[in-house]
């Protein structure tokens, strides 16, 4: 099926899940890795609906999480699914609003037109980050989970220290490509998401399997909402099987 036709599939689907009366403003919150596959789901929803959405993705799901458990208004958040169960045990999230959307796995990148390290199963990735001259990654303390999940994984791997030795940890948001595409970082990690959408990078391939790891992404429909049936309408589209496709061709696999 066509992108277009993907779109009026999907607006069939939300006109027939909803019954809305008047146009809303929404504003939704979440993880950037969620960023790339947004920027397709938002307008098709818009058109169909004639809401407003408004999006911040500008930072971790970690950073994301506290800043809805703190208090700061939105309409729907998505961020990983424990999360939303820790936001709705708080009373942040309204109870039984969850819904699985999409998990994503850990890949590495390089410069475009760099060379690229054989990632193709644990013994050659681990030669390849002891051969890398240096690596980069969000700043963990900011709760990227690719980040935290690295740090474990390089100790089980047997190579915690040396690899500390050569890591950058991206304080800046727009260092998590840059540093890498400008050369000044040898490899870096993020979500398959995220790297595919940047061009000025290399996807590398993914965490062999046995070491992989997935976020598994899912929404929820927060308690300051005024207008809750917007936005279960919106979690209804980004989630309906037709909008399915979309998330595959932005690196996301079904939860």
């Amino acid at each position: 099926m066509s992108f277009p036709l993907r779109l009026i599939a999907a607006a069939s689907v939300l006109f027939s899940l909803s019954n809305l009366a008047g146009a809303a403003e929404l504003k939704i919150v979440g993880g950037s890795a969620i960023e790339p596959v947004m920027k397709l789901l938002v307008p098709g929803f818009e058109s169909a609906s004639g809401h407003r959405v408004v999006v911040d993705f500008n930072a971790a799901i970690g950073e994301m999480t506290a800043r809805v458990q703190r208090g700061e208004f939105a309409d729907v958040v998505i961020v990983s699914g424990a999360q939303i169960d820790a936001l709705e045990k708080s009373g942040r999230v309204t109870s039984g609003s969850r819904t699985d959307l999409a998990k994503v796995g850990v890949a590495v990148f390089v410069r475009k037109g760099a060379p690229k390290p054989d990632v193709g199963n644990v013994e050659a990735f681990r030669r390849a980050m002891l051969d890398a001259k240096s690596i980069g990654y969000n700043d963990p303390a900011a709760g990227a989970p690719v980040s935290l999940y690295l740090i474990g994984l390089f100790d089980r791997l047997g190579i915690g220290e040396p690899m500390k030795l050569k890591t950058v940890a991206f304080k800046q948001r727009s260092e998590r490509f840059g540093a890498v595409a400008r050369g000044d970082v040898e490899i870096g990690f993020n979500q398959v998401s995220e790297i595919i959408a940047v061009p000025e990078v290399d996807l590398v391939g993914p965490l062999p399997a046995e070491i992989q790891n997935y976020t598994l992404f899912a929404a929820g429909v927060v308690n300051d909402t005024k207008e809750p049936e917007a936005a279960r309408a919106f979690i209804r589209y980004v989630s309906s099987p037709e909008n399915r496709p979309i998330w595959k061709e932005r690196g996301f696999e079904a939860p």
